[in-house]
């Protein structure tokens, strides 16, 4: 026997997608007052306010020079719809879904306005919005109770929302950027299809898993029957103190060397996307997305010495081999008694150095990931084959143009890296991620409507 909520009928969802402007432009002025009701909450006043809300609304897109939280989940989107209207409702909607989730509301608002307090974790109580039973379920809930712990909700756009087999599928083709390459194929490249590609991203991040994972399933659901999920990939970070790097799996601190988030001048000449770009991408970001699988199994076989000499640092103290600190400049020049290179000159650190590339530099945002095992075989001798780890590293960069920044670098990594024999590329793409949106706008307006 079906109880009323099984017997719920949802409101239609183009209706729900009509109504998202206006939505929208009331979602934002709840934005700044719903952030201090959170942290007037007696159980919240001992927390920093950096663990609640992440400002949604601005001229970049948070989630790129944001300071990294512990959790990603990203996912890529293909379009099913041949209206261009559909993706510019979709667009409208996720908007306003990732707004709201940010401020730890229901990714849709609630018909009947009924507000409950309840617990988050660490006790205290928070207002959150119950449907009735005759309604449609604006929410999965399983955050239901939780505070929005930093969530960030970042999108992109890739080839495909331009074109598709040579057609122009809605529209806007003529806008695609120049820098929106197809990549090239690398040496040692094995991307597998279904990790590969897609016409939108979206990249979650928060300081629990599940508040990141709850944003990408709520933007999916509310896509059906205009996008559906093409690949996803959940990552993570160890809880290291503030300002520090986290270890990845190979055990050496990663994204030493990274633009300042902090320092506007570095952010505008390598990451933010300027006047030399289309105007609806300035104050934007290109994204490239690599997922990187690491036999680990292997790489656990090779003494400390000879790890070090592979990425060019110490292991221990992440330190640039033959120095001290991991603040330390990476020398090039130096060489030992005999004349040879301290940093090998197939290392990873000289390699990957702006030193080494013209200059540039990409935002590396990366997170780990462990997927279990899978059945793999070693591209390099012996050449082993059987179960290994199915774990590596989701690669997100960031970068004022890929053709100067991971391209360039990267052409030269996947030629003479010695890590090549630990690693391999085994997915990715690369998206638009256009600048931010104001409060009434949605992302991606100025190149849908231009």
């Amino acid at each position: 026997m079906m109880n009323d909520e099984d017997k719920q009928a949802g409101p239609s969802r183009r209706a729900f997608f009509k109504s998202t402007a206006t939505l929208a432009a009331a979602g934002a002025g709840l934005a700044t007052g719903h952030a201090r009701d959170v942290l007037a909450d007696p159980a919240m006043r001992g927390m920093q306010a950096g663990n609640l809300v992440e400002p949604f609304w601005g001229m970049h897109q948070a989630g790129i020079g944001t300071p990294q939280q512990r959790h990603v989940y990203f996912a890529t989107f293909e379009l099913t719809t041949a209206e261009r209207g559909d993706v510019a409702a979709l667009l409208k909607a996720w908007t306003l879904a990732a707004d709201r989730m940010s401020r730890g509301e229901t990714a849709e608002p609630m018909k009947t306005g009924l507000r409950t307090a309840i617990a988050p974790a660490g006790g205290g109580t928070h207002a959150y919005a119950m449907p009735s039973a005759s309604e449609q379920a604006a929410d999965t809930a399983e955050t239901m109770g939780m505070l929005p712990y930093r969530l960030t909700v970042t999108f992109g756009f890739g080839p495909g929302l331009f074109s598709q087999g040579g057609h122009d599928r809605y529209g806007l083709a003529a806008k695609r950027p120049q820098a929106l390459v197809v990549m090239p194929h690398f040496p040692g490249d094995q991307l597998v299809e279904a990790h590969t590609g897609g016409d939108l991203c979206v990249q979650a991040c928060a300081d629990d898993p599940q508040v990141a994972f709850h944003a990408v399933r709520q933007l999916a659901r509310i896509a059906a029957g205009v996008a559906k999920i093409r690949w996803t990939q959940a990552g993570f970070l160890p809880q290291v103190p503030a300002g520090q790097p986290a270890r990845n799996l190979m055990g050496f601190k990663d994204g030493i060397i990274n633009p300042a988030t902090d320092d506007p001048r570095q952010m505008n000449q390598f990451v933010w996307v300027g006047t030399e770009g289309p105007e609806w991408m300035q104050g934007g970001s290109y994204l490239v997305a690599r997922r990187i699988r690491i036999a680990l199994a292997h790489w656990d076989q090779m003494n400390v010495a000879f790890q070090g000499q592979v990425v060019g640092r110490h292991k221990y103290s992440g330190a640039p081999l033959g120095q001290k600190h991991e603040s330390d400049p990476l020398d090039l020049k130096a060489t030992d008694k005999d004349g040879n290179p301290i940093i090998p000159e197939n290392s990873h650190a000289r390699l990957c150095a702006a030193a080494s590339n013209g200059g540039a530099m990409i935002l590396r945002r990366g997170y780990s990931y462990n997927d279990g095992v899978n059945l793999t075989a070693e591209r390099w001798p012996p050449w082993r084959e059987g179960l290994e780890y199915d774990a590596g590293l989701l690669f997100l960069a960031y970068q004022k143009d890929p053709r100067t920044g991971f391209i360039r670098i990267f052409d030269k990594v996947s030629r003479f890296d010695m890590m090549n024999q630990f690693v391999t590329h085994v997915g990715g793409g690369i998206f638009a991620c256009p600048g931010g949106a104001k409060p009434g706008e949605y992302i991606g307006q100025r190149l849908i409507e231009a």
